[in-house]
């Protein structure tokens, strides 16, 4: 009996399955590409095994394009995450329609440039002073707590 040689099991993250957890990444830092949307989360604090989560939308497609996207966003974090993801970082992949048509070698591409992205923007987040805070497209948020309401013209 001859014996194959011993091969490494694919590289697997433990999975986010909690609304809970979903909702606390998606407080985190973002980036948008053709075929996903990245969320992340780093320093959780708890363990230091990087965790994703999957989620594609029902206005996405019926129920088979649903699971061909998140089975390409798999199939394709198995190659990019093993050198890309941070330890202490929880991840969100929201599958986009694009995950289907566009090729394997640029959805990995585009795995690694996001999560470069939201590593990047995470480490200025943890930096900035707790000034003002800015919104998504970096304008300054005003503060509305003091303000008092306009009095109704007579």
């Amino acid at each position: 009996m001859r014996r194959s040689a011993m091969v490494a099991p694919p590289f697997s993250m433990p999975v986010l399955k909690k609304r809970s957890e979903f909702l606390a990444v998606a407080k985190g830092v973002r980036t948008a590409r053709r075929a996903f949307v990245l969320q992340a989360l780093c320093d959780r604090g708890s363990g230091d095994v990087p965790r994703i989560g999957y989620t594609v939308t029902k206005k996405t497609g019926n129920a088979v394009e649903r699971n061909r996207i998140k089975r390409r966003l798999r199939a394709a974090i198995r190659d990019v995450a093993p050198i890309a993801t941070r330890p202490a970082c929880d991840y969100v992949l929201i599958g986009r329609r694009a995950a289907l048509d566009i090729s394997f070698s640029v959805l990995k591409k585009d795995l690694a440039a996001g999560f470069a992205c939201v590593h990047k923007d995470a480490r200025t987040l943890a930096q900035e002073p707790t000034g003002p805070k800015s919104d998504h497209r970096g304008h300054e948020r005003r503060d509305t707590s003091n303000t008092t309401p306009k009095a109704k013209p007579d």
